[in-house]
């Protein structure tokens, strides 16, 4: 008897949990050859909105663990995508979604990526998480600071995590550039919630298993797949949302803008009509870190 060979159900990561989309509803994505290769989940509003619930159970834990911890957990991280390249190459080598982002008609294949490019790519995202695990216990000592006052009080500065982060990464470079919006967001304490590329989503997919079988806790990283046009306005307006980041269209920035103003939201957006070369250790570094924190100022009597 010939034996049928068992096709995987991809599944977003959301809350510590795989899940489906609430609607049901997928999007194909195609393999290099143009074969069909699998049912992406289509997520819709409610979907988002479960994602920030969990983000929002998971932050205080999160923001209170120790920043040495917070550094060991993604350096952890780092070794289990080292663990698993050959995987996570050939999710980025699959194609392209068979929808537009844009208005979910049909479209053409993207090229996929050559092994030497797909293998670039994964080494970036190693090093990147590297990079932000170092900081993880530093750059308070960057961003905080002891202010003479002309009193008798010692004055400090020291940083906060903001909250939940909503994430918008751009269509190309779909694990490099997702991480890069990720991993500072965590650093700092916030936990987050991001929609992957559609264009390009199952490295998205696999990231999620991967933050699953870590150390990372359940609900600090939430990664959503569908459609821009639907999931945008939500993160535009939700008020639990503390801050927007990523990258996003003229039309995408102003809406996210408009709606961030009346929630008093931080917005930090690439625009998509300018290629940003995720490769660059000009994305990276303590100031992508204090995108993402709040200040407080402690004044303490000297000699209390």
């Amino acid at each position: 008897m010939t034996r049928l060979t068992i096709t995987k159900t991809p599944k977003v990561y959301v809350g510590g949990a795989f899940i489906r989309s609430e609607s049901a509803r997928t999007f194909p994505l195609r393999d290099a050859a143009g074969n069909f290769f699998a049912n992406i989940p289509q997520c819709t509003r409610k979907d988002l909105r479960n994602a920030v619930e969990a983000a929002a159970k998971a932050g205080p834990g999160w923001a209170k663990r120790t920043p040495y911890n917070r550094g060991q957990i993604i350096y952890r991280l780092a070794e289990m995508l080292e663990a698993r390249k050959a995987d996570m190459a050939d999710a980025l080598r699959l194609g392209a979604a068979a929808t537009s982002p844009r208005n979910g008609k049909a479209r053409g294949r993207a090229r996929p990526l050559s092994k030497s490019a797909a293998a670039r790519e994964i080494t970036a995202t190693i090093d990147r998480l590297i990079h932000y695990a170092g900081w993880a216990d530093k750059y308070e000592q960057v961003l905080g600071n002891v202010n003479p006052v002309a009193s008798p009080h010692f004055n400090f500065t020291v940083t906060e995590p903001m909250g939940i982060i909503g994430l918008l990464a751009p269509e190309e470079a779909p694990l490099l550039a997702l991480v890069s919006l990720i991993a500072p967001a965590i650093t700092a304490g916030n936990t987050v919630v991001a929609l992957a590329s559609t264009a390009q989503p199952y490295p998205a997919i696999l990231l999620g298993e991967m933050l699953a079988t870590s150390d990372l806790p359940g609900g600090v990283v939430n990664l959503l797949t569908g459609f821009r046009k639907e999931l945008v306005p939500t993160f535009a307006t939700h008020t639990h949302l503390r801050a927007i980041a990523g990258v996003a269209s003229a039309e995408e920035r102003k809406q996210l803008k408009l709606a961030a103003a009346d929630s008093v939201k931080r917005v930090k957006l690439t625009p998509a009509e300018e290629p940003v070369d995720w490769f660059s250790d000009k994305v990276e570094g303590v100031y992508e870190i204090r995108a993402h924190v709040e200040f407080k100022t402690i004044w303490h009597p000297i000699g209390a």
